[in-house]
């Protein structure tokens, strides 16, 4: 009964750490956050050059975005940032690792298989994301709201994530908060997916070929920065269809008035803008997947370190 109890603890504790991690890390990455959700809101349904570009790439969004919103302005959606994260990485993390646990992950040969990681990494990834799609709703929206000289997008002004909150269950219930809910699935599914079929794979891979560092700490960032690199790939296409559906203008019926849905979204946007639309972003993506990815799974394994000599 006893060793039970302590497996219990232990499995909870997985998914605690997963949510905690992601916390310091989304503080640093932040700020790119905003500049890639105003880039993938630029020229929205428009053919490529027939818009003016108010953020001409990365570097000139940080200039704009501290010109007219301030510092704090590249901070913005915080909050609602802190709680998205926080919640998929309860669940994709804790899930996944509980998986990698009980063997599920192993091949029949005992190494880790990269398919049954994608697969385990890709559930974790939609229970989070679909758990915590109000926070990202919310995010996307406080994120894209500036001022009318650098404005992309459909604009709502919230004064907050309460307020944000209130708002949208006011208009439209419980519904409008899980508004394009489906929208996570296949972005969650690919990112979390690619992100752990090859974080857990590569680690395993270093360790049988005796290619690993000496130091845990080394080993956890070098396949972190691997696993982000792959994930940005994998995430951008559905990541800007799901803040596209998110930021979309509604009707009196609370449904969106740009795109029906997921696929009616990604066929508009690759019809009028073309495969760049759906790349619209990347390299800010990019820059911010692949440190948070780095430094999620390297503060939970180093959590993990720490729980078991405690």
């Amino acid at each position: 009964m006893e060793s039970l109890q302590k497996l219990k603890e232990i499995q909870f504790s997985k998914f605690l750490m997963g949510g905690v991690a992601s916390v310091g890390a989304t503080i640093v990455t932040n700020p790119i956050e905003v500049i890639k959700t105003r880039l993938q809101l630029q020229g929205e349904l428009a053919k490529r050059g027939t818009y003016t570009e108010k953020y001409r790439g990365t570097i000139h969004g940080f200039i704009q975005v501290a010109k007219h919103d301030g510092i704090r302005g590249l901070q913005k959606g915080l909050s609602a940032a802190l709680g998205f994260q926080f919640t998929i990485n309860f669940f994709r993390l804790g899930i996944y690792d509980s998986a990698t646990g009980f063997g599920w992950t192993k091949a029949k040969n005992g190494n880790e298989s990269v398919l049954r990681s994608l697969f385990w990494g890709g559930v974790g990834g939609c229970v989070g994301s679909c758990a915590g799609s109000p926070f990202f709703l919310v995010k996307t929206q406080l994120q894209s709201f500036t001022k009318s000289e650098i404005a992309v997008g459909y604009q709502r002004e919230h004064n907050g994530l309460i307020h944000a909150f209130r708002t949208i269950y006011k208009s439209n219930g419980i519904r409008g908060l899980y508004r394009g809910v489906v929208g996570n699935i296949p972005r969650a599914f690919l990112g979390s997916g690619a992100q752990l079929a090859t974080f857990g794979p590569t680690k395993d891979f270093l360790y049988r070929n005796n290619l690993n560092f000496s130091n845990p700490t080394c080993n956890s960032f070098l396949c972190g920065l691997i696993a982000g690199s792959m994930m940005a790939v994998a995430i951008t296409p559905p990541d800007i269809i799901l803040t596209r559906l998110y930021n979309q203008p509604l009707d009196d019926a609370g449904k969106g008035k740009y795109y029906r849905g997921v696929f009616d979204c990604f066929w508009k946007v690759l019809r009028a803008e073309g495969m760049h639309g759906l790349y619209k972003g990347f390299w800010p993506t990019y820059y911010r997947i692949a440190p948070h990815s780095t430094l999620v799974l390297l503060f939970y394994d180093e959590m993990k370190l720490l729980r078991d000599k405690l």
